[in-house]
């Protein structure tokens, strides 16, 4: 039966959540909705018909086989509207979208769409601009160009909290949920119209309604603070079910889960494809990524590379498209007779974040890191450097085995570290220049009185300032207003004035201009001439190709392969990261 349903005289035991406003509702039962706007001046029903399953739950029967089916209420134009799962008018499209930061186009003419009852994955190495397009997705950032449709409308999704409103919510792979609130009230935290007092009662009994829709067993009254990571992400699920989800976007919703828990998570998206929601998944994992999704995307430097359905692409293909790059402006570097072994790891861990890592830095040599985010890359550098200590394994340096506990006990031996976060990590902003490059070694710059020397802080400056090619009329000057390719600059000359032997470079060129970075490359090259060994950590491809010679691979805080230069390409090195690898060692390939 379809009912027009006034929002003023209509009688309903109103959810906690809504408020007393007189905003026109949506009233869903079987088999359709009417919807009564304020445009309706003749007060005409206009028919709907929205997945039951979806926007009316059954609190007897959730498969919705008989028995009684309570009513729910929805706002107008934001649900009872959209196309059932046979039709081809996508749930959310993006066309044409294009997002520019300062002198980086994250997004260029890109398009995606969506399919009720379709998951998409979305490929693409770091910084192919899949977290720029999420945030537009999701209100965060706005297009600079192009637009996006609901239901083969266009629409505009101004903030966070309109994107909840149309139904688009997303997960990341850290749970955003409040700690010191309990279940229930993470579940329904978002609900901007629950009024001025909260119905516990109404509240707990949704909670645990929605939970045991999705087969969760939870207690909604205990605090989120205790709860596993993978029933935050259910919480998160459950949150999203809550507000209606129309397209659920899942952020590397795994990549902290463990096999059992993955299993679980595929089987609550499972149950969400199949009662229409859109799902646009996000992640590194092939294997996931080809078990789960029905097309694929593949992103490569803020562009749309390939959209294919997953039966006619392969794990390879993807690669392919990910990594097809052009690299001709990065010349790779002359290799440089190695020296002595510098620093010998073996079996290295930290409990919870890596395992078994083993590999050697000669002398001269440059080993590059690369892997995905969250590979544990920089984790191994903060326990080489005495920042987060490793909890297994040994560490040889010049021949001679030593503990690391400090960031001081790395530097009396000769290991320095270049952050990957120069503002948060790396540099005192409102310093001047000759302070930041004498920090580390400020011991060198004390008087008798203990006092700075300054005229010797100074000289130190301008012959960094010289050498490095910071751009700056006065070493007086405070980093801060530096621009970020002479930051970097200083950050690298503050440690480079620790005479290390060995320095742990993370993330050098990153968010610098190609000018800087073709210095950083050139001044990398010139400290491997010099016999410095070079530990390399970017997260750009062709960067850790170029200048390395060998590259260690790492997938999830495990060591996938060491690869020589001659073995080393971005489909190998891509293999490998994605956890394709034939073996760990490569032949002709060792630690």
């Amino acid at each position: 039966m379809i009912r027009a349903v006034p929002p003023v005289s209509a009688k309903v035991d109103r959810p906690f959540f809504f408020d007393n406003s007189a905003k026109c509702r949506v009233k869903l039962s079987e088999p359709a909705a009417a919807i009564v706007t304020p445009s309706d001046e003749r007060g005409e029903a206009r028919a709907a018909a929205p997945s039951p399953a979806r926007n009316a739950r059954d609190r007897t029967d959730p498969a919705g086989r008989g028995g009684r089916r309570e009513e729910t209420w929805l706002e107008p134009g934001l649900a009872g509207t959209e196309p059932s799962r046979g039709m081809t008018v996508p749930v959310l499209e993006m066309r044409h979208i294009a997002k520019r930061f300062a002198g980086t186009q994250a997004l260029d003419d890109v398009s995606l769409s969506l399919m009720p009852g379709e998951i998409h994955a979305l490929l693409g190495e770091n910084g192919a601009g899949k977290s720029t397009l999420i945030k537009i997705m999701t209100g965060v950032y706005q297009p600079d160009r192009g637009e996006i449709l609901l239901n083969g409308r266009p629409v505009t999704v101004g903030s966070a909290a309109e994107a909840q409103r149309r139904g688009i919510a997303a997960i990341y792979q850290e749970p955003l949920l409040f700690p010191d609130l309990n279940v229930a009230e993470n579940i329904f935290i978002s609900h901007q119209d629950r009024g001025a007092f909260a119905g516990w009662r109404e509240m707990y009994r949704r909670a645990e309604e929605i939970l045991g829709e999705l087969g969760v067993s939870l207690d909604v009254r205990s605090p989120a603070r205790g709860l596993t990571l993978a029933a935050q992400q259910s919480v998160e699920i459950a949150k999203a079910i809550s507000l209606n989800v129309r397209v659920l976007i899942m952020d590397e919703p795994t990549a902290s889960l463990s096999a059992h828990e993955v299993e679980k998570l595929f089987r609550l998206v499972t149950d969400l494809k199949a009662k229409g929601v859109a799902i646009l998944f996000v992640s590194h994992r092939l294997e996931e990524v080809f078990e789960v999704a029905d097309r694929i995307t593949v992103f490569r430097d803020g562009r749309l590379i390939s959209t294919a359905p997953a039966a006619d692409t392969s794990p390879q293909k993807a690669i392919a498209d990910m990594v097809g790059r052009d690299m001709g402006l990065l010349e790779a570097r002359p290799p440089v007779p190695r020296g002595e072994t510098l620093l010998s790891v073996e079996g290295l861990g930290r409990e919870g974040v890596f395992a078994d890592v083993s590999f050697t830095v000669k002398r001269g040599e440059v080993l590059g890191f690369a892997g995905l985010i969250g590979a544990g890359r920089t984790d191994i550098a903060l326990a080489l450097f005495g920042i987060e200590p490793a909890t297994a394994g040994t560490i040889a340096f010049k021949g001679r085995e030593v503990a690391i506990r400090r960031p001081d006990e790395a530097m009396a031996i000769g290991i320095a570290y270049v952050s990957e976060d120069r503002r948060q990590l790396g540099l005192s902003l409102p310093m001047s220049i000759a302070a930041n490059i004498s920090l580390p070694s400020l011991r060198r710059y004390l008087d008798g009185l203990g006092l700075i020397r300054t005229a010797a802080e100074r000289a130190t400056a301008e012959e960094y300032r010289k050498r490095l090619s910071i751009r700056t009329p006065d070493v007086d000057l405070a980093v801060g207003k530096l621009s970020g390719g002479n930051q970097q600059k200083v950050m690298l000359s503050k440690w480079l004035n620790t005479h290390p032997d060995l320095l742990i470079l993370d993330e050098p060129t990153r968010g610098i201009d190609i000018g800087a970075k073709v210095e950083v490359h050139a001044l990398i090259a010139e400290l491997a001439r010099e016999g410095i060994g070079i530990i390399l950590i970017s997260s750009d491809l062709p960067e850790v190709l170029a200048m390395s010679d060998r590259i260690l691979v790492m997938r999830e805080g495990r060591q996938m392969a060491i690869l020589e230069r001659s073995q080393a390409n971005a489909e190998t090195v891509m293999t490998a990261a994605m956890g394709q690898a034939a073996a760990p060692f490569p032949a002709g390939a060792t630690p």
